[in-house]
């Protein structure tokens, strides 16, 4: 039985152009980009050129890129590292479904004294805008609102956010880990002053990412030693990883006016799909201001992870939602943000498309799937009477 992978939000295969890119600086071109010799030059020619593909991906200047370890590593940076001069004692502004690296960062500056505020969501996940602009009270301020959600892929008005404040006097910063290379995402276009992604999102390796940050916003780094990253992250550069982040981002881009409506129908197939067939189905996040290959629905009466159980023995790989958070018990934090009860919330899983997949995988999904759904209704009701008999 051929395994059909529908987790891409979690992560995504490397593709062979990227490994091919990345190969050279494994085996031959191995010298440290801050040697002075010709080898290192060599790597530092190319670590350079690495920095201008991904700053053109994003609208960005080479020197506002800063390499790091991944996603949750840039989110840190711009938490921490903004926090300097006239906003080292700033008022830190997040919502409640941001990834757990800003959320538990924002735990930590709760912890050191900073005064957090957690603004809500609607019943789409979209941050409510007359919160926000309560929350910003004149004293200086960050600001962090992720861009697409990991878990339910509702899509937020970034700009509209990051002007709002702007007119407050506030930094903005955004994770863009879902987005970048998946929806069209540049800087300038969205107004904001940082923005982290992460190369295997888009088909580009794990353990490296990158943080945007404007040239003028002020940054103190998390890791000190040899001064790297322009002073603003230090260690010897994941060159391998870099140049093949940065390849994957360049083709994700460059792919997007064919990849992105093609992904997006068959997101819309498989949702409505699975909405028709199955009663008591419903979508978690926003129908319209979605992530192209995000299906994020729940079932009434039935967990969440019998099904992702009873699909992976099917051959169909899928979760219940963050993959940083697998193994817990508990509904996830950004379905309770929702408004959803407890039950509801347990009864939600993510199908998430990537580039690869096609119409076919999405009809084996809704062949599988509703007779799977009913039977472990059926198996959930049987249990509950038995349940009762005993008692």
């Amino acid at each position: 039985m051929e395994r059909l992978y529908l987790d891409n939000a979690a992560t995504t295969a490397l593709r062979p152009e990227v490994l091919e890119g990345m190969l050279p600086f494994l085996t031959t071109s191995y010298a440290n980009p801050s040697s002075m010799h010709s080898s290192g030059q060599r790597v530092q020619r190319a670590l350079s050129a690495a920095r201008k593909r991904t700053a053109e991906a994003v609208g960005a200047r080479p020197d506002e890129i800063v390499f790091t370890s991944g996603g949750s590593e840039a989110d840190s940076l711009a938490t921490f590292g903004s926090m300097t001069g006239s906003f080292a004692r700033a008022h830190f502004i997040t919502s409640a479904i941001e990834h757990h690296a800003v959320l538990h960062a924002a735990d930590a500056l709760r912890a050191r004294g900073h005064k957090v505020t957690v603004v809500p969501v609607d019943h789409d996940g979209l941050v409510s805008e007359d919160a926000l602009k309560a929350a910003l009270d004149g004293t200086p301020s960050v600001v962090s609102i992720m861009h697409g959600n990991n878990e339910i892929g509702t899509i937020q008005d970034i700009a509209r956010l990051a002007s709002l404040t702007h007119e407050h006097g506030g930094i903005f910063h955004t994770d863009a880990v879902q987005t970048v290379g998946h929806v069209p995402v540049d800087v300038r276009v969205l107004g904001i002053d940082a923005l982290s992604l992460s190369g295997h999102k888009f088909e580009g390796p794990k353990g490296v990412g990158a943080l945007f940050v404007r040239k003028d916003i002020a940054l103190t780094p998390l890791i000190v030693g040899g001064g790297q990253e322009g002073g603003r992250r230090s260690g010897t550069e994941n060159v391998p990883g870099i140049v093949g982040l940065s390849i994957a981002l360049s083709l994700a881009v460059k792919e997007l006016p064919e990849t992105q409506p093609r992904v997006t129908t068959l997101r819309d197939s498989l949702m409505n799909g699975i909405l028709a067939s199955i009663p008591e189905s419903a979508l978690n996040g926003s129908r319209t201001s979605r992530l192209p290959n995000n299906v994020n629905v729940r079932f009434a009466h039935i967990e969440g992870d019998t099904i992702v159980v009873g699909l992976d023995l099917a051959g169909i790989e899928i979760s219940t939602g963050s993959a940083c958070s697998s193994g817990s018990l508990d509904p996830s934090h950004v379905t309770q943000a929702l408004g959803l009860e407890p039950a509801a919330a347990r009864g939600s899983i993510r199908i998430s498309l990537g580039r690869a997949n096609t119409q076919a995988d999405v009809d084996r999904v809704l062949l599988v799937l509703p007779p799977l759904v009913a039977r472990l209704r059926g198996l959930a009701g049987a249990l509950t009477v038995e349940g009762a008999r005993g008692s």
